[in-house]
C-alpha cells in the first residue's frame, strides 16, 4: 500500500466527524424524548446508561482500533448510529415499556457508538498524513475539522428547532401538505438518520493505513486487552501524558458542566427559550476562529503554558457567570464554551506528539474516558452542592453554585499547576 492511496482519508475524516457529530436532535433533545412520552426521571436514567455504555467501552474499543483497524471500528460506529436512529423513529409515541425499552437500546447503542468512533477516527486519519511535515499537516487538519464542525453545528442547531416546531414549518408548506405535531417530531430523527447513511458510506471508503502486524480475531482481542493495560499505565506514568491528562479534564470537567447546564443558567439571566438555538448556532460559529487563535498560541507558547491560558480564561468567565447579569452574562458563558475548543486543540496536538502509532487510538480513548469519568465526577458534585442551597427565589441554588465554583475552582488550579509544574519539568530533566 502506498502513501497516495491514504491520501483522502484526511479529508473524509473530515466529512465524517461533520456529519457524525453536528446533530440535527441536539437543540431539542430533552423536549424529543419528553414528548414520546417519556418521564423527567426516566431521561435522566437513559443519560446515565448513555454514560455508563461509553465509560465501559471507550478503552476497549480503543484498543481494538489499534490492532483491528480503525476503519472496521467507524464502520461499526457509522452503523450503530444508523441502528440507534431506527430505534428512535420505530418507538411508539406514548408506547410504554416498548417506548421505554427502545429507547434504552437508543442509548446503548448511541454510546457504543461515540466510543467506537473515539480515537479511531483521529488515529486514522493522522497516521494517513506524511511523516515529514506531519505535525503541520495536522494542525491544518485539525483546524480544518473544528471550523466545519461549528458550520455544520451552527446548520443542526438553528435547522434543528425549526423543523422540530409544525407551526413554523405550516406556514411555508403548501395547504394540502401541512404536518402534525407527531410528523414534525420525527423529522430531526429522520434527518440524523440520513447522516448516518452519509456516514456509513464516508466509512466505507476510507483506506486503512498499513499495519505492522496481523492477528487473528483472539489474538487481536487479547492484545487490545493488553495494550489498554499497558497504554494506561504508560498514559499515567509518562509525565507529559499525566500532566495533559490531569489539568486537561479539570479544566474540561468544569467548563463542560455550565455547558450542560446552559439552558437553566440562560433562564437565570432573563434570555427566552425562542433564543437558546440560535444561541447555540452563534457558539458554533465562533468556533471557526478558535483554531486559528489556538494554533498561534500552540506554536508560541509551551503545552503547560497553554493549558494555563485556558484555566486563567475558564476562572475569568467562571467569576463573570457567577454574577449573572440579565442578559450580558451570556458573553462569558459564551466565552466558557468557546475555551473548550481552544482545550481540545491544545490537548490533542499534544497527545498526538507524545503516543506512537501503535497506541494512538488507545491513547486518545484513555483521554476520552478520564475526561468523561472527571466530568461526571464533577457533575455529581455539582447536583449535591446546588441541593444544599434553597431554590426559593427560583434560580437561588444555581446561583449560589455558580458563586462557590469560582473559589474552589481557582484554589484547586493553584495547587494544581503547582504540582504539574514539578511533573512536567521531571521528564525535561
Amino acid at each position: 500500500m502506498t502513501t497516495a492511496d491514504l491520501s483522502g482519508n484526511p479529508r473524509r475524516f473530515v466529512l465524517f466527524t461533520v456529519f457524525y457529530n453536528a446533530r440535527a436532535y441536539y437543540p431539542v433533545l430533552a423536549v424529543l424524548f419528553l414528548d414520546l412520552g417519556l418521564t423527567l426521571d426516566q431521561f435522566v436514567l437513559l443519560n446515565l446508561i448513555w454514560a455508563a455504555t461509553i465509560f465501559l467501552f471507550e478503552v476497549p474499543s480503543g484498543a481494538l482500533a489499534d490492532t483491528l483497524g480503525r476503519r472496521p471500528l467507524l464502520i461499526t460506529a457509522a452503523v450503530l448510529m444508523v441502528l440507534e436512529m431506527l430505534c428512535l423513529l420505530l418507538a411508539p409515541r406514548h408506547g410504554g415499556s416498548l417506548l421505554f425499552g427502545l429507547c434504552i437500546l437508543n442509548r446503548f447503542l448511541s454510546g457504543l457508538s461515540e466510543a467506537c468512533a473515539s480515537g479511531a477516527d483521529e488515529a486514522l486519519a493522522y497516521d494517513s498524513l506524511n511523516e515529514s511535515g506531519r505535525e503541520d499537516a495536522w494542525d491544518r487538519t485539525l483546524g480544518t475539522v473544528m471550523r466545519w464542525r461549528s458550520v455544520g453545528f451552527v446548520i443542526a442547531m438553528i435547522l434543528g428547532g425549526l423543523i422540530y416546531d409544525p407551526t413554523v414549518l405550516n406556514r411555508i408548506l403548501p395547504e394540502g401538505f401541512k404536518l402534525t405535531e407527531a410528523v414534525a417530531h420525527r423529522l430531526p430523527i429522520i434527518l440524523v438518520l440520513i447522516q448516518g447513511l452519509i456516514c456509513v458510506g464516508i466509512t466505507l471508503r476510507m483506506v486503512e493505513p498499513p499495519r505492522h502486524h496481523s492477528d487473528e480475531l483472539g489474538n487481536s482481542c487479547r492484545n487490545a486487552f493488553r495494550l489498554t493495560l499497558q497504554t494506561a499505565r504508560w498514559v499515567f506514568t509518562n509525565p507529559h501524558t499525566l500532566v495533559i491528562v490531569v489539568v486537561g479534564l479539570s479544566i474540561d470537567s468544569i467548563a463542560r458542566n455550565l455547558a450542560t447546564i446552559n439552558s437553566s443558567y440562560y433562564v437565570l439571566i432573563g434570555l427566552k427559550e425562542w433564543t437558546f438555538g440560535f444561541i447555540g448556532a452563534s457558539i458554533g460559529l465562533l468556533g471557526w476562529f478558535v483554531p486559528a487563535i489556538a494554533k498561534r498560541l500552540n506554536d508560541r507558547f509551551s503545552t503547560l503554558a497553554n493549558l494555563g491560558i485556558a484555566a486563567v480564561v475558564t476562572l475569568a468567565g467562571l467569576a463573570a457567570v457567577s454574577q449573572a447579569w440579565p442578559i450580558y452574562g451570556l458573553i462569558p458563558a459564551m466565552l466558557l464554551m468557546t475555551t473548550l475548543g481552544y482545550l481540545g486543540f491544545t490537548i490533542s496536538r499534544a497527545l498526538h506528539r507524545e503516543a506512537d502509532s501503535s497506541k494512538r487510538a488507545t491513547v486518545l480513548s484513555v483521554k476520552g474516558l478520564a475526561f468523561n469519568l472527571g466530568y461526571g465526577l464533577f457533575s455529581l458534585g455539582f447536583s449535591r452542592l446546588l441541593a444544599s442551597f434553597p431554590d426559593q427565589p427560583a434560580g437561588a441554588a444555581l446561583r449560589h453554585a455558580l458563586l462557590w465554583q469560582v473559589p474552589a475552582f481557582a484554589l484547586f488550579a493553584a495547587v494544581l499547576f503547582a504540582w504539574a509544574g514539578f511533573w512536567w519539568k521531571r521528564k525535561s530533566a
